[in-house]
């Protein structure tokens, strides 16, 4: 742990984020964690894959 991080932390303990901060933070996390779970479980959809949008060359023998 560098000194930058203790300063970070130090100015958190003395200035402490807004309560709509922590809820902002807290529901992308939320948003993050159902869209893993969704991916895990239910998988990705093709449509929404990223595909070559051309075949690549094929190496010469």
């Amino acid at each position: 742990m560098t000194g930058t991080w203790l300063l970070r932390m130090a100015r958190w303990l003395r200035h402490p984020p807004s309560p709509a901060r922590v809820r902002l933070v807290l529901a992308v996390l939320g948003l993050c964690l159902a869209l893993a779970a969704i991916e895990r479980w239910i998988g990705w959809p093709d449509a929404l894959s990223a595909g070559p949008l051309r075949p690549l060359p094929k190496a010469a023998p």
